[in-house]
C-alpha cells in the first residue's frame, strides 16, 4: 500500500515535506492525507520525525520544503487561521497543578475569550468524567485524569483538528484505556484526530488509517486490513491467526533496513 494521497478534501494534506537540523535530514519528502472526522495514526521509532511533523503542522516549526494544509489553510501562508482551527496536546500534560481541574478549564476558556467559561468548564468536566474531581487540585489527580483534563483543555473553542503527540506516554494500562475512550468519542463527534504513538496496539485499536514513518519518509500507509495484506499469509496449523500491527511494523521496518544496508 503506497503513501500517495487519496483524499481531495482532506483535513490535513502534506506534500513533499522536508526538514533538516544541520546535517541531520529528519524528513526527506513526506506525503500523506488525513480524512475529515477520522483518526489518523502516525507510527515511527524514536527519532523518526513524528513530533517534527506535528510541530510543522501546528505552525511551531518551519519546514525546509514542501506544502502543508490544515483545514484548507496553507500552514506557512495562513498560520493564524490554522492555529484558530486546531489544538495540540503534547507528550506531557500541560496543566497547572496548583489550580483545580475546573480552574484550569476556566483559565483556558478566558484566554480564548469563550462565552460563559464556567459553563464550558462544567460541560467538559462532565464529558471527560472529571466532574466529581472538579474542585480538587490537579496535583492530586492520577496520570490518566491529568491527561483527560489536558485533552479537555485543548478542546475549548471547538477545534476541527486535534493533534495528540504520544497522548498515553507514561500512563498505566487503566489510564491508557481512559484516554482511548476519549479519543474515540472525539472522532465519533466529528473531530479529526491526528495521533502519533509508539504503542502499536494503540494505533491498532483506534486508527482508521495508519502511516509508518521510517528514515524520513512514509514507507506504507493504509487501513489495518490493507497493511495486513502486506504481511505473509498466516500459516495454517490449528488456527489461522491474523498478524498483529506490531508484527507488520517490525516486518516492514526490518525489510527497509535490510534494503538500505
Amino acid at each position: 500500500m503506497t503513501a500517495s494521497p487519496q483524499h481531495t478534501d482532506a483535513a490535513v494534506a502534506v506534500r513533499g515535506l522536508r526538514k533538516s537540523y544541520g546535517e541531520l535530514r529528519v524528513l526527506k519528502g513526506v506525503d500523506f492525507d488525513v480524512a475529515r472526522g477520522s483518526i489518523f495514526a502516525l507510527l515511527g521509532s524514536n527519532g523518526a520525525g513524528k513530533t517534527t511533523i506535528v510541530r510543522i503542522l501546528a505552525t511551531l516549526l518551519k519546514p525546509d520544503d514542501g506544502t502543508t494544509r490544515v483545514n484548507g489553510f496553507d500552514v506557512q501562508a495562513q498560520p493564524a487561521q490554522v492555529r484558530e482551527s486546531i489544538s495540540l496536546t503534547g507528550q506531557f500534560a500541560a496543566v497547572d497543578e496548583i489550580l483545580t481541574g475546573r480552574e484550569n478549564l476556566i483559565m483556558i476558556a478566558e484566554l480564548r475569550h469563550v462565552t460563559s467559561p464556567g459553563a464550558v468548564a462544567d460541560a467538559l468536566l462532565a464529558q471527560f468524567g472529571l466532574d466529581e474531581a472538579a474542585g480538587r487540585r490537579v496535583a492530586t489527580y492520577s496520570g490518566g485524569m491529568r491527561r483527560r483534563l489536558d485533552i479537555a483543555m485543548s478542546l475549548i473553542g471547538n477545534p476541527q483538528v486535534i493533534f495528540l503527540d504520544e497522548p498515553t506516554n507514561g500512563l498505566d494500562p487503566e489510564g491508557r484505556l481512559d484516554v482511548w475512550q476519549v479519543i474515540q468519542r472525539l472522532a465519533d463527534s466529528g473531530t479529526t484526530v491526528f495521533l502519533t504513538t509508539q504503542y502499536l496496539d494503540e494505533a491498532e485499536k483506534l486508527a482508521d488509517r495508519i502511516a509508518i514513518l521510517h528514515e524520513g519518509t512514509i514507507i506504507v500507509s493504509g487501513t489495518l486490513e490493507e497493511l495486513r495484506k502486506l504481511f505473509p499469509p498466516a500459516k495454517v496449523e490449528y488456527v489461522a491467526r491474523q498478524p498483529s500491527l506490531e508484527e507488520i511494523f517490525l516486518a516492514i521496518v526490518g525489510s527497509g533496513r535490510k534494503q538500505a544496508s
